[in-house]
């Protein structure tokens, strides 16, 4: 037999027989879980006390309220240090690659060095690394 022949005999991958496997296994797996729940709540225990009303809190005691202001320097290093963590991580396709690159790449690293200098000294400038108020 050709092998024209036996591309033309293959089943199609593309019928709904091919998926009832799939649907089957989603379908038993969405009973089990309903299944499951339904008996929990029908065979677990229903006492509410105040332990188990209270809220969660991995075991430290709760103090103050959750809405006191909270100083902003804190995000914003954050961010910074993530978004510079983000602009260094460009350096490591360059030095795999500074060979292949050539000039053209040479000078584009150079250019995004200076982009990064220039943001960092505007941070600086702009004080959002001093903590003291």
């Amino acid at each position: 037999m050709h092998i024209t022949g036996l591309l033309l005999d293959a089943p199609q991958a593309n019928t709904a027989a091919n998926y009832l496997p799939i649907a089957l296994q989603l379908l038993f797996a969405l009973g089990f879980v309903a299944t499951m729940m339904i008996v929990t709540h029908l065979l677990g225990p229903k006492r509410k006390t105040a332990d188990k009303l209270a809220t969660f809190t991995s075991g430290i005691e709760t103090h103050g309220n959750a809405r006191t202001p909270m100083a902003i320097k804190y995000f914003l290093v954050a961010i910074l240090f993530v978004l510079f963590d983000v602009e260094v991580i460009f350096f490591y396709p360059y030095a795999v690659n500074f060979r292949a690159l050539g000039w053209s790449g040479f000078y584009s690293v150079l250019m995004f060095v200076g982009f990064f200098i220039v943001g960092f000294f505007y941070i600086i400038k702009k004080g959002a690394l001093v903590w003291e108020d």
